[in-house]
C-alpha cells in the first residue's frame, strides 16, 4: 500500500492518545463487524482503515478467529494482504497491524472476535486445555508483543468478543482465563463480550452467561429466530415473542456484571441475515422500545460490507439512538491512499 502523503501509522503517531470508544454509560453505542465480506463481491469490503474516520461507529469486532486451538484467523479478501508464518497456519498482517492501530487512535474499540459459523473445534478437552489455549490466544494478540507469530504484530487488541454458532465445551474457563489475563494489565482498558442469538438461554454461550464471567457488553443477535426484530409489535408494551426484555432480566439478575449493556443485533442489509433485516421507518420504533430497558447500550449491525452497500442506514440507526440526526458528525477520511483491489472472499 502507498499513501499519497503520510502513512496511517506515521498519522496515528501524532495524534492524542485516546480512550477506546465503548461508551458503558451510553445507549448509542454502535457496533459493526468487519472481516467476512459477506455481500462477497471483489470490492466491497475495504481494509479496515477505511471505515475508522466515521465517527458513527465505536467498536469494530474482528471476524473471525475461526479455531482457537490451532489457531487460526480469517479475514476473507483482507488475508491477500499478509502472508503466513512459517510452519504455522497463522497470517502475518503487517497492515492491519498499521490499521488497527490507526483505528484506535481515532477512538474505536477493536475486538477480536472468536468463533464464528465455521468454528468447529467444539471447546476443549478440559478446563486446563482450556486455560493453556487462552494463555496462546492471549501471547498472540494481547499486550506483550514480543511473542512470536503474532498476526496483528504490535498492535493490540482492546478486547475479545465470543461469536459462537454451535454447542461446545469449557469455554468458561476459556474465557475466565482470558478475562484475568487482560485484568491484570493495567496499560489499557480491555473489553470482553458475547453475540449470543436473541433465543435464551443461548445454546452455544450459556456456560459463559449463567454468572460465571463478567462480559461488558452482549450483543444479541436478533435475527434470524422467532424472537427477532422482525417480531416486534408496535405499540404494544408486552412484547410475546420479541424478548428484549429477557435479555434485560438476564442482565440484571443473572449477569456476573450488573452493569452488563445489551446491543439490538440486527443485519445491516436484506442479503445480511435468512430474517430480520427491517427498514429504518420499521427499525426505528424497535430501538426506541429498546432504549426504555436500563440495559440498553446501542446496536450491533452485521456486517460492515452489508452496511456500506445500504446507502443512509448507518445514518439512519445513529439517528434512531440517538432521537436526533446530529449524535455525531462524519469525519472525513483520514489519509488518501492506493491500495490492490480486493478479491472474492472464499
Amino acid at each position: 500500500m502507498v499513501s499519497s502523503t503520510l502513512t496511517l501509522a506515521s498519522i496515528a503517531g501524532l495524534l492524542p492518545s485516546v480512550l477506546a470508544s465503548f461508551d458503558a454509560t451510553a445507549q448509542t453505542n454502535i457496533a459493526v463487524y468487519w472481516g467476512q465480506n459477506s455481500v462477497n463481491q471483489a470490492n466491497s469490503q475495504g481494509r479496515l482503515a477505511d471505515y475508522c474516520s466515521n465517527t458513527e461507529i465505536d467498536i469494530i469486532p474482528l471476524a473471525f478467529l475461526d479455531s482457537v486451538n490451532t489457531p487460526i484467523v480469517n479475514f476473507a479478501n483482507a488475508g491477500n494482504n499478509c502472508t503466513t508464518y512459517d510452519g504455522t497456519q497463522l497470517l502475518n498482517c503487517p497492515q492491519l497491524e498499521e490499521d488497527i492501530k490507526a483505528c484506535q487512535s481515532q477512538g474505536k474499540t477493536i475486538l477480536l472476535s472468536i468463533g464464528g459459523a465455521t468454528y468447529t473445534e467444539g471447546g476443549f478437552s478440559d478446563s486446563t486445555a482450556a486455560e493453556a489455549a487462552a494463555t496462546n490466544i492471549w501471547n498472540l494478540f494481547g499486550s506483550d508483543t514480543t511473542q512470536a507469530n503474532r498476526p496483528f504484530l504490535t498492535a493490540v487488541v482492546d478486547g475479545f468478543d465470543f461469536d459462537l454458532e454451535s454447542t461446545n465445551q469449557n469455554f468458561a474457563p476459556f474465557a475466565s482465563k482470558l478475562r484475568s489475563l487482560m485484568d491484570a494489565d493495567t496499560s489499557k482498558t480491555y473489553y470482553l463480550s458475547a453475540a449470543p442469538q436473541c433465543v435464551y438461554p443461548d445454546a452455544a454461550d450459556n456456560d459463559m452467561l449463567n454468572g460465571v464471567i463478567s462480559f461488558d457488553f452482549i450483543m444479541v443477535q436478533f435475527y434470524n429466530n422467532y424472537c427477532g426484530i422482525n417480531s416486534y409489535v408496535a405499540g404494544s408494551t408486552t412484547q410475546n415473542n420479541f424478548n428484549f426484555a429477557t435479555w434485560d432480566d438476564w442482565a440484571q439478575n443473572t449477569s456476573a456484571n450488573k452493569d452488563v449493556k445489551v446491543f439490538l443485533g440486527i443485519p445491516a442489509n436484506t442479503g445480511a441475515a435468512g430474517s430480520g433485516y427491517e427498514d429504518l421507518t420499521t427499525l426505528s420504533p424497535v430501538i426506541e422500545y429498546s432504549k426504555t430497558f436500563t440495559s440498553f447500550g446501542g446496536v450491533m449491525m452485521w456486517d460492515m460490507s452489508q452496511l456500506y452497500a445500504n446507502s443512509g442506514y448507518l445514518d439512519g440507526v445513529s439517528s434512531a439512538l440517538s432521537g436526533s440526526s446530529t449524535k455525531k458528525a462524519r469525519a472525513t477520511t483520514l489519509v488518501t491512499k492506493t491500495r490492490p483491489a480486493a478479491t472474492q472472499a472464499p
